[in-house]
């Protein structure tokens, strides 16, 4: 049931996606466009897989270093699969937050308690966050004018997504600031849900009782963020600047080998918006908003007939990459998971033989 509910989610992501962007083709083809699709520049497609492929590698390393504040030795390798394998769970969920519990559980596969796991993940979503709105506030000084040719359920959507942004950063004061009535809280709503779900109430004591201790390590592991391992958050925030960065020169590339300015400022602040966009839970992957999204703002600078095919080329490599990447990333962790479990089988088939002998 889970795996058929996941490929149709899978599928629907994909539809979206797919239906959006023959929409803007077939609203916005002219008899230029097969002309601008034959003198594209193949060599600015590869160099934009290659910042895209440079902007995962830095989301590892921030990931790498974060973990290794709180006293966890992460390799880049194995944190750059668990980036690649959430950005595959992300486009079957509901403002791509299926990564979120992907790499909760690489990290704790890779050592890392869950509840420090969780602050590390959290606290990734909380350095965006800061990063987004300090370029977002720079650049829509720099573009004041911009804001007069959105419309008004554009900008509607845009300030719903930025609210929705802002509220990780609660997360952290709200942990640190109460942290009994935090744990309270979410003590409650998880005795809630297992209660639901768990067939006997010993099993749904000791979940609780270990969530108990996890949320301990959550609340230490997000005051050790803003102390002793602030370091961690420092160079977390650094990464995460770069990787929105080079992320955010992916579309400026594909203008290029469109013939186009890359018009870098106003690339930029239309990414952010998208980027803020994104992350509303509400398709699966997000697919079809970001499409619709990435047309509205991005006709205002590129021609019509070009805009089909800018549209295609950034969600290749922004979104269908990911699909590839993360297929590839999911099978290594499936082996891995498979080769855990045989090994296991064996050392109890071992330990059962000396008893049965």
């Amino acid at each position: 049931m889970l795996k058929l509910s996941s490929r149709t989610l899978f599928a629907i992501s994909l539809l979206f996606s797919f239906s959006v962007i023959v929409l803007v083709f077939a609203t916005t083809f002219t008899e230029e466009t097969i002309g601008y699709i034959l003198s594209f520049n193949i060599f600015f497609l590869l160099l934009a897989i290659g910042f895209r492929i440079l902007a995962l590698i830095l989301w590892g390393l921030r990931i790498v270093l974060m973990s290794r504040s709180l006293g966890y030795r992460v390799g880049l390798l194995y944190s750059l699969n668990m980036v690649l394998a959430g950005l595959l769970a992300g486009t079957i969920t509901p403002g791509q937050a299926g990564g979120e519990p992907v790499r909760v559980h690489e990290l704790f596969r890779a050592g890392v308690k869950i509840g420090d796991a969780t602050a590390v993940v959290i606290m990734e979503r909380v350095l965006d966050g800061i990063i987004l709105t300090i370029m977002g506030i720079i650049i829509m000084l720099m573009t004041r004018e911009m804001w007069s040719t959105f419309s008004t359920s554009l900008i509607i959507l845009i300030i719903v997504a930025w609210v929705f942004l802002m509220s990780f950063l609660f997360i952290p004061f709200l942990a640190i600031r109460y942290p009994s009535k935090m744990k309270y809280l979410i003590l409650r709503f998880i005795s809630w849900i297992t209660g639901k779900l768990s067939k006997t109430r010993l099993s749904s004591s000791r979940i609780c009782a270990c969530a108990d201790t996890e949320i301990d390590n959550f609340f230490e592991s997000i005051t050790r963020f803003t102390g002793s391992s602030g370091w961690g958050l420092i160079a977390g925030g650094g990464a995460t600047a770069l990787f929105w960065i080079t992320e955010f020169l992916v579309a400026s590339v594909i203008l290029m080998g469109l013939g186009l300015e890359p018009y870098i400022v106003l690339s930029f602040f239309f990414q952010i918006l998208i980027a803020i966009i994104m992350m509303i839970p509400t398709t699966p992957g997000s697919s079809g908003i970001t499409e619709l999204s990435t047309s509205s703002l991005y006709a205002l600078i590129v021609p019509a007939g070009m805009l089909g095919i800018f549209v295609l080329l950034w969600r290749f490599v922004t979104f269908y990459l990911n699909i590839i990447l993360g297929t590839i990333a999911g099978m290594f962790i499936v082996h891995r998971e498979i080769k855990t479990r045989a090994d296991n089988n064996e050392e109890e088939q071992e330990e059962a033989e000396p008893e049965t002998k």
